[in-house]
């Protein structure tokens, strides 16, 4: 059994960063962030494979930046350049998608409780 615990989160003003991390107990082959906005389906944000391979969503490609710090079984996202469509709830996931499928939601079966992030503009 694997436990997620999100911390981070936050209100900012468009433009500004914020930086999410995610603590893990047990062992995680890969993990992602998520994110569901009010009336919008989860979608995958931004994820890291075992072998340190990224895959981000088009929209946070340059703003955003995955990392995990193994030593600690921490995930991190770091979010720059922050916008108001980039408001929602952020879920840490863990599970074994194959590279390809790295935000796909479906294949993820470890999740947190959410943290909220809201930008203003």
């Amino acid at each position: 059994q694997v436990q997620l615990v999100e911390s981070g989160g936050g209100s900012v003003q468009a433009g500004g960063s914020l930086r999410l991390s995610c603590a893990a107990s047990g062992y995680t082959a890969c993990m992602g962030w998520f994110r569901q906005a009010p009336g919008k389906e989860r979608e995958g944000v931004a994820a890291i494979d075992i072998f340190g391979n990224t895959r981000y969503a088009d929209s946070v490609k340059g703003r955003f930046t995955i990392s995990k710090d193994n030593a600690k079984n921490t995930l991190y996202l770091q979010m720059n350049s922050l916008k108001p469509e980039d408001t929602a709830i952020y879920y840490c996931a863990a599970g074994a998608p194959s590279t390809s499928r790295l935000l796909n939601d479906a294949f993820y079966k470890y999740w947190g409780q959410g943290t909220q992030v809201t930008v203003s503009s």
